[in-house]
């Protein structure tokens, strides 16, 4: 099965992030901690040009945690400055909100410096952050858990965000959520099956079971003991199908004839990876993934 999900708003997405980033001072990238390289969408340099930008791994309480150290020294290394969030908990969002502050602080020398060089003043306003990230990586929940209250929708639904949302979370400081953007073609489709497993793309458009399958067999390569704990397997089954069945029988998942339900096994496996209940897991290390981001260039950091 090959995964492609554009739909017709995701253009007019696109338009609405591009506008809306040459009123912001500040960007907000945000990607999902499992799997920082897959939930960047590959246009966004493009799209948001040089201005100065954070990127926010959210959902890191469901990532492994080293992984995600990992993941956020190594960005830094690369000159992307990057901070881990649980936007559920508020957990990491008062260090994102004076990154972001420190961001524009250097930006505002720069603008100081210039109306200097020209004999002029600037005068200084409230910092404008722009919040972008794909579909369902929690760029409305950290916007809500800044603001305080819920400004903001939230919903599990990708794509639920439709138009532009100011939230003032102080007088120094204001977000800006926007539509979540896929791009047209996933020309990796192992990106297009992470995203389908970390809930980025709408369910109904997509067979859960070759997408179970491809988690199961990640599980079942890098950790087999959270499988055997949680479904309770008396031994690692031989590949994801076999893992598949055997879950549905040990849940009780039977169709007429005692054929086992492996479409309702493949939802219960996405759920609660999703969730959590699976364990901490991050899907793209920073040893395989992390020479596939750019090093950050321009003088904009």
């Amino acid at each position: 099965m090959g995964i492609q999900w554009y739909p017709g708003h995701m253009a007019k997405a696109r338009r609405v992030v591009s506008e809306s980033a040459a009123l912001a001072d500040v960007i907000l990238e945000v990607l999902d901690a499992r799997v920082p390289y897959s939930s960047r969408n590959p246009d966004i340099d493009v799209i948001l040009g040089q201005r100065p930008r954070l990127i926010v791994l959210n959902k890191a309480d469901l990532a492994d945690p080293a992984e995600t150290e990992a993941w956020t020294n190594h960005l830094r290394e690369l000159g992307w400055p990057a901070g881990p969030v649980d936007a559920t908990s508020g957990r990491g969002v008062q260090a994102i909100v004076s990154a972001a502050r420190g961001l524009m602080a250097r930006k505002w020398e720069e603008l100081e410096e210039q109306a200097r060089a020209q004999g002029r003043t600037v005068r200084k306003r409230s910092v404008k952050a722009l919040v972008v990230g794909i579909p369902n990586v929690g760029k409305s929940s950290l916007i809500n858990r800044l603001g305080g209250e819920k400004h903001a929708r939230v919903g599990a639904i990708p794509g639920i965000t439709t138009g532009k949302q100011w939230v003032r979370v102080s007088k120094e400081f204001a977000l800006m959520d926007v539509p979540g953007i896929l791009w047209p073609k996933f020309e990796d489709q192992d990106v297009g099956y992470k995203l389908a497993m970390v809930g980025a793309i709408r369910e109904e458009v997509l067979d859960p079971e070759p997408v179970a399958g491809r988690l199961l067999a990640f599980l079942l390569t890098h950790r087999p003991s959270l499988l055997a704990e949680r479904y309770q397997l008396r031994r690692p089954p031989a590949d994801w199908e076999a893992g598949l069945h055997e879950i549905a029988r040990r849940r009780g998942y039977l169709l007429p004839g005692a054929r086992v339900d492996s479409y309702k096994a493949a939802i219960l496996i996405l759920q609660e990876f999703r969730k959590g209940l699976l364990g901490r897991i991050t899907l793209e290390t920073v040893a395989e993934f992390g020479d596939r981001f750019r090093p950050r260039t321009g003088d904009s950091r």
